[in-house]
């Protein structure tokens, strides 16, 4: 496909607005349309980053090859199908739906109309996330917390499908399985939705991960540990940084223990650790993730190759955030705190 591709982005909140900036500044693409239920925002994106504007996508006459869905998660399936009917690529933003038989109806849909349906977790597209799958390793423990104060911007689902699902893609990926169990806890504070979430997934596989996500917190924090039987690796998704920790690498350090006769590791302890573990830092790139992720989407659309994130990874996605939200509902504190004394 040697002509631009003709883009439009519908809803242009918090997260289009960005996906507007972007198609306005690839080169390759056109943005043509920008829609949103408010008529004077979407005039106002178009205005700075080109399209027309519309306030819905029955108004939208030009057309168009592919387009982002920014909607709040409720309204996906109403926007992504009739575009797809339309004959229009999609890239929905996370999460692909608001539960399991919505997210069915999108993965038909992209099929019964052969058009690409790529799921919006930036979060693979993060410079640490690539590095770390770079490396290939075959995880035993994860370990993820991503917390931060509540944006009320998505006060229509709770702390799991808001926040913890980045964490579940990225998990589901790392083990790439999808048969486990769940055992969750969480509370709702703000509203009818859970704001603190804690689920512990042990996978067929004998790999245990344990995710932690929280709306209350008062900073920012997005974090992941990986135990491997080949490596150690910390990151931090806020500070883009991360390391490794190599067995291999370190095999100096039993070594070490041998040849000095030390019968327990203790006896090393007045040895400088520090000086001794062999730490590879993880190389990061300074690429926006959301730009990486809107590159990905068109040039899979050029190539006719597989999305980056499918919707069939969306979907299981979905599926074990509603796995989790059903086991904290099913534990009753959300319940209970209804119905304290006061409430």
């Amino acid at each position: 496909m040697n002509q631009p591709l003709r883009v439009a982005v519908v809803g242009v909140g918090h997260m289009g607005r960005h996906h507007a900036r972007i198609y306005g500044e690839l080169e390759g693409c056109e943005l043509v349309a920008i829609v949103d239920a408010d008529k004077a925002r979407a005039e106002e994106m178009a205005s700075k980053h080109g399209g027309q504007p519309f306030g819905s996508i029955d108004e939208m006459t030009c057309e168009v090859d592919a387009a982002t869905v920014a909607v709040p998660t409720v309204r996906h399936n109403s926007v992504a199908i009739p575009l797809m009917e339309r004959g229009v690529h999609v890239l929905v933003e996370k999460p692909l739906a608001q539960d399991t038989q919505s997210a069915d109806e999108l993965l038909q849909a992209s099929r019964k109309h052969e058009r690409l349906l790529q799921v919006g977790h930036s979060e693979r597209f993060n410079p640490v996330v690539r590095a770390m799958l770079e490396m290939d390793v075959q995880p035993q423990f994860i370990e993820t917390q991503r917390v931060s104060p509540f944006t009320f911007r998505s006060a229509d689902i709770g702390v799991v499908f808001d926040m913890m699902i980045h964490d579940i893609d990225i998990v589901l990926h790392l083990v790439k399985q999808r048969e486990y169990k769940i055992d969750a806890v969480g509370v709702s504070v703000l509203g009818e939705h859970e704001d603190v979430a804690n689920a512990r997934v042990q996978f067929d596989s004998g790999c245990v991960v344990n995710l932690t996500a929280s709306r209350l917190a008062l900073k920012t924090e997005r974090k992941i540990r990986v135990f491997a039987p080949t490596a150690y690796l910390t990151m931090d998704y806020q500070k883009k940084s991360g390391i490794a920790i190599k067995v291999d690498d370190n095999l100096d350090l039993i070594k070490m223990a041998k040849e000095r006769d030390f019968d327990d590791l203790s006896q090393m302890a007045n040895l400088d650790f520090g000086s001794m573990i062999k730490i590879e830092p993880l190389i990061v790139d300074d690429v926006e993730p959301l730009t990486a992720e809107i590159t990905s989407f068109l040039q899979s659309i050029r190539e006719g190759t597989a999305a980056a994130v499918s919707a069939e990874e969306g979907h299981a996605a979905v599926e074990m955030a509603e796995h989790i939200t059903e086991a904290v509902k099913k534990l009753g504190w959300g319940e209970r705190l209804a119905t304290a004394p006061g409430k």
